[in-house]
């Protein structure tokens, strides 16, 4: 059927939908829609919604485009559009990416945004499935049965293209699910699809972002026609010595460990880890450029590097840097000697960001691989956000990042990971770990698009932080943000008064629909009513200053003391950061960790040394970003 028939076909349709930001439609009608899709389509209902679950989990997101440009419950790109909008990443700090002092800073370059005539065809399926569908590009962007039907057409156009029938069967359609994924590898585009395959066979019930409950029944006999990928005609990932679990495609793209001259080198650090030091923390970060660029980066010695990227269409994974070895991402050294890296494509912001349903389970499978194979906690205190590792010095705090942001998924997140955050004490706990319901919490927040300007209303696993119980009332400040002691902001890219999903904090008081919690060095009030609950009541060790003192210093980092270091590496200063800890107040504990130090300031790695000290500290939830505090200064009990 020829698009203008089909566009004719979707007049009732059409006319009939919402338009963006329009009042919540009536019961059932996305589950009407993707039904009505499907049957004019050719295309079985089930695999139609499994498509649309990887991608976006069924959310409209308003019309807004995803980090990668894609826009509705199909994620159709159009990233030339988004990036006519685009505002200034959320990583906008300016911090050293290695945060070691014993060396010259490396920071990034300017990133610049993807040019439009450069944008490969898995960023620009909007305008293919205009023309399949005959929907203007505008319908599709933000009416979603417009989108959806955009969506199946292009389902229908991949089944016709490999010359198979318009089966009944959602066996039958695996090759247009792994073509619909823009993977230009065999191995992506299988993956993909098996993903698709077991939201048909496991079945899903949701209810979305606009307020639908969209309900794809189980069908656990279906068995894929998986042969089907072969006659794709893609190509074959790069072999290489890949660190990735069998669940997921990665392929081995590698980072440059090379020397050019006057003693300066890139792109990273050659280790032994875990022999020489535990691995840690993962830190989830994302990108400031597209997968091609992304790759570009990591590979020129001049950069910084990271253990992994991650692509947003279909979440495919390329590996860049062996685990044993140290990567330059966080911005504090400590932290990048004892953690692995990973980067999530994203370059847009504005006017909300978006996360595919497809790379949060990769991510997640690469994760829990990796937690698995070095014993990592599967918590908020060893899985950090970049927004969460702390500045190294006082003077580095106002450069740290600020990514993944307020928009990441956490409690989506650690559900994939198999461990959703759920409440383990009574109401009157002396810890509780922060949980809103991220589709219906939504914190305005300002400064996507235009300094000061609201942002796009969306869901969010962060919560405001006041000095008093209520909303009227100023937020706390932040002190190494702002050395002058003004109030923090409701700014996208303002950590100073914010507490994250999975983040634990020891209770201060609690008034009413209000709970306080320690933060950095104040009591923090956010609105938890008992009703619509915004974190949950959780056991947890605590720490306080020792008996007879009134305040113990709070550091970035854990260096040993200086009698640890031998001959020829240079004594690291233990700078305490503006903050501190004082009596009678209590912080969540995240572990103990001696006091070390990884000297690698030079390429050869025959030189390189961990110095440890006697001296231990603990790793706390001291604001938004943890902090530590040694060991001999406080008392721990639980909370």
């Amino acid at each position: 059927m020829g698009a203008l028939a089909s566009a004719a076909l979707l007049l009732p349709l059409l006319s009939a939908a919402p338009p963006a930001g329009a009042d919540v439609p009536e019961a059932g009608a996305l589950q009407g829609q993707f039904a009505r899709a499907a049957e004019r389509q050719g295309v079985p209902e089930s695999v139609l919604l499994a498509v649309a679950y990887l991608q976006s989990r069924w959310d409209t997101h308003g019309g807004a485009p995803s980090v990668t440009g894609g826009y509705g419950p199909m994620h159709l790109t159009d990233a030339v559009t988004a990036l006519e909008g685009a505002a200034p990443h959320h990583s906008e700090g300016e911090e050293d990416a290695r945060g070691d002092s014993s060396r010259p800073a490396r920071t990034g370059a300017e990133v610049p945004l993807p040019a439009p005539e450069q944008l490969p065809e898995r960023l620009r399926t909007l305008e293919r499935a205009s023309e399949l569908s005959g929907i203007p590009a505008e319908e599709l962007r933000t009416v979603p049965a417009a989108n959806i039907e955009g969506g199946a057409a292009l389902l229908a156009a991949a089944q016709r293209e490999a010359g198979l029938p318009a089966s009944a069967d959602p066996a039958d359609w695996y090759g247009a699910v792994a073509r619909y994924s823009g993977a230009d590898d065999s191995a992506t585009a299988a993956t993909y699809a098996n993903d698709v395959f077991d939201v048909i066979r496991t079945g899903e019930t949701r209810t979305t972002d606009s307020g639908q409950v969209v309900s794809l029944p189980a069908a656990p006999a279906v068995a894929p026609a998986t042969g089907q990928v072969d006659a794709l005609g893609l190509r074959r990932s790069a072999a290489g010595p890949v660190e990735c679990p069998a669940s997921v495609a990665c392929e081995w793209v590698p980072a440059p460990y090379e020397e050019f001259g006057d003693g300066d080198y890139g792109n990273h650090d050659k280790a032994n880890r875990p022999v020489s030091q535990s691995i840690d923390y993962i830190v989830i970060h994302d990108t400031e450029a597209d997968w091609k660029t992304t790759l570009k980066l990591v590979q020129d010695p001049t950069y910084v590097s990271w253990q992994y990227s991650l692509r947003s269409s279909d979440g495919h994974i390329a590996q860049h840097v062996p685990l044993k070895d140290v990567a330059w991402h966080a911005g504090n050294w400590f932290v990048n000697a004892k953690s692995v890296g990973l980067e999530h494509e994203g370059f847009l912001t504005s006017p909300d960001s978006w996360y595919t349903e497809a790379m949060y389970r990769s991510s997640a499978r690469l994760v829990r691989y990796i937690a698995g194979r070095y014993g990592i906690p599967l918590d908020r205190q060893h899985v950090l956000g970049h927004d969460n590792v702390p500045g190294t010095t006082a003077s580095s705090i106002k450069g740290m990042h600020t990514d993944p942001g307020p928009y990441w998924d956490w409690a989506h997140y650690f559900q994939l990971l198999g461990r959703p955050i759920t409440p383990s004490a009574g109401p009157h706990a002396g810890v509780v770990t922060i949980r809103p319901d991220y589709e219906s919490h939504r914190p305005v927040y300002t400064g996507c698009v235009t300094a000061g300007q609201a942002c796009v209303p969306h869901g969010s696993g962060a919560v405001r932080l006041h000095t008093a119980p209520s909303a009227d009332a100023p937020l706390v400040k932040d002190i190494g943000l702002r050395p002058g002691g003004q109030d923090s902001t409701t700014g996208v890219n303002d950590t100073g008064a914010r507490a994250s999903t999975g983040q634990s904090f020891a209770v201060a008081e609690r008034r009413g629909d209000w709970t306080a919690v320690w933060y950095l060095g104040q009591k923090a009030w956010f609105e938890n009513p008992v009703e619509e609950p915004t974190a949950v009541n959780v056991r947890g060790q605590v720490l306080t200053p020792r008996e007879g003192l009134a305040e113990v210093p709070v550091y970035g980092r854990a260096y040993p003391e200086a009698s640890a270091y031998p001959a020829g590496v240079p004594v690291q200063s233990v700078s305490p950061l503006p903050y501190k800890l004082l009596a009678g107040q209590r912080y969540v504990v995240g572990g103990r960790t001696p006091g070390e130090y990884y000297f690698a300031p030079v390429f050869d790695p025959s030189g390189h040394t961990v110095v440890r000290g006697q001296e231990e500290y603990y790793q706390i939830q001291f604001g938004h970003r943890v902090a530590f505090v040694k060991a001999a200064d406080v008392r721990v009990s639980q909370g």
